[in-house]
């Protein structure tokens, strides 16, 4: 798939979407009824893609076309078409190696970079759950499994070397989804970018104070190369409480277009950090009839969760699934240490460019008061640092979770 639109791709509209969609038979059997019966509206409120909600009177389809630019920013900031090629791929590989956490796939069009899928319902955003204060039970358990289903499924320790070494190289060519993170992940948070924004003036002192603690930058930095260098597993690459729906029985993981080959820690690292985030901001989010107190606490029994339930998935999987039978249990207890390290890195690292970058979260946007949402801001900025230059020490996701609980 090109990088650069061809002469048959152009961006569909609610307006031409019916026809295209009418035209593949496979769509037209799963909506079924009249197109001219159907109803179109786009939804997309990311910053990158066109999202279509097509819907009959009996059935619900979702239709995403990848811009050649960054939809937020126009076309002055360029993004290869080709990542949705990658999404594609990386959804088939999540569907086979975690079976039901993902949305099945319907149709990909790699001339219109365009993916039909299933449409999820009654699910909603995981970060919008968290922000109303929803509980969902089966989160841990299941973002749990996914994560060690996928990354164990997707390193040297399921794959033969020939396929590792293909599928490798075939992910290295979503390099400019990678070169995002390097960009707004590790790099323009600690210098003066143009797209970087906080909570000005309450976080200025704050932020001089961030880019001149060059032990804080060093951490960063080592994260960094990490990232870089280091391909354990194909990720989705981007693995925050809004690439998640839920409902009270049921989790799904979507949006893996930043999918590449790198660190176990890093999926697993964006999560906690979403889910840390949650939990610091509860009290700006209480009112009278809920002051959040025991939603806090199952929030930061969820992140225990995960990192748990990972663990033990992992580790059955070590044991029923692993080809390279030479590795042993303290193999497997080094490299779970080592991932939960780089987790705690990658957490901070995240955390802080939901801060003082250029993409921020509604889990503390939505707090109107700036003098409040600065104090929360703060408050998350102290415990990234916490766990980017203690994550050697926290050994124990029990030591992670009282570092939130002293923030507060």
């Amino acid at each position: 798939m090109s990088d650069q639109p061809g002469e048959d791709y152009f961006p569909l509209t609610v307006e031409t979407i019916v026809d295209y969609l009418a035209r593949h038979e496979t769509v037209a059997a799963i909506l079924g009824g009249d197109p001219e019966d159907w109803s179109v509206s786009e939804i997309g409120d990311g910053n990158l893609n066109l999202v279509f909600h097509v819907e009959s009177t009996t059935a619900a389809i979702i239709a995403k076309q990848a811009l050649p630019y960054i939809r937020a920013r126009g076309e002055d900031f360029p993004l290869p078409l080709s990542r949705a090629y990658f999404e594609y791929e990386a959804l088939l590989r999540q569907s086979n190696r975690a079976p039901g956490a993902t949305p099945s796939t319907i149709l990909f069009d790699g001339k219109l970079a365009l993916t039909v899928m299933e449409f999820l319902a009654p699910h909603i955003i995981l970060r919008k759950g968290l922000v109303r204060g929803l509980l969902y039970p089966r989160l841990a358990e299941d973002m749990g499994k996914f994560l060690a289903r996928t990354l164990f499924r997707g390193s040297q320790f399921s794959m033969s070397e020939a396929e590792r070494n293909a599928d490798i190289e075939m992910f290295a060519g979503n390099s400019a989804l990678c070169d995002v993170t390097n960009a707004r992940v590790f790099t323009e948070p600690y210098c003066d970018a143009v797209l970087n924004r906080w909570t000005s003036p309450q976080l200025d002192e704050t932020v001089a104070k961030i880019r001149s603690d060059d032990e804080f930058k060093h951490g960063i930095a080592e994260m960094k190369r990490i990232y870089k260098s280091k391909p354990q597993s194909l990720l989705h690459g981007d693995l925050h409480s809004g690439s998640v729906m839920v409902t009270e029985d049921d989790t799904r993981v979507i949006d893996p277009e930043f999918a590449f080959y790198g660190p176990m820690g890093f999926d697993v690292g964006a999560l906690l950090a979403n889910l840390l985030i949650a939990y610091i901001v509860q009290p700006a989010h209480a009112s009278d009839a809920d002051d959040r107190k025991s939603y806090a606490s199952w929030v930061l029994e969820t992140i225990e969760g995960v990192w748990s339930i990972f663990v033990e998935e992992f580790t059955h999987l070590w044991h029923s699934e692993q080809i390279m039978t030479a590795e042993n249990e303290r193999a497997l207890s080094l490299l779970l240490a080592e991932v939960l390290e780089d987790s705690l890195g990658f957490s901070a690292a995240k955390m802080t460019r939901r801060v003082i970058g250029a993409a921020h979260v509604e889990d503390l946007e939505s707090i109107a008061n700036t003098d409040e949402r600065a104090i929360y801001e703060k408050k998350v900025l102290t415990v990234a640092r916490t766990l980017l230059l203690e994550r050697k020490e926290l050994t124990r996701i029990d030591a992670v979770t009282a570092v939130a609980r002293n923030a507060r």
